[in-house]
């Protein structure tokens, strides 16, 4: 059974940082995408960033140049470091680890961006 445990969130004041982390267990052999979702109350949940493959990064514009994802494929672990938070970047955070039409979501962790 595969499973997904994010740490990381947490309240930071703006222009902080945070670095989330999602470990992943269970996992069958092969390459998987990496990525982050996030949603706050009233919105749709939208992609913040992923990794299809190794070495690869897409990012959403609003989070461009201050968010990295990174991935370390021996742990089947993602980070996302977060950099320059702004408040409207407060939302509760998902990792989700996909191939093909199989995906897997974690729990969810808030991050709170607040003066």
């Amino acid at each position: 059974q595969v499973q997904l445990v994010e740490s990381g969130g947490g309240s930071v004041q703006p222009g902080g940082s945070l670095r989330l982390s999602c470990a992943a267990s269970g996992m069958i052999g092969g390459i998987y995408a990496m990525g982050w979702y996030r949603q706050s109350p009233g919105k749709q949940r939208e992609l913040v960033a992923a990794t299809p493959t190794p070495g690869t990064a897409i990012y959403a514009n609003s989070v461009k140049g201050r968010f990295t994802i990174s991935r370390d494929n021996a742990k089947n672990t993602v980070y996302l470091q977060m950099n320059s938070l702004r408040p409207n970047d407060t939302a509760v955070y998902y990792c989700k680890v996909w191939r093909g039409a199989t995906e897997y979501w974690g729990q969810g962790t808030q991050v709170t961006v607040s003066s």
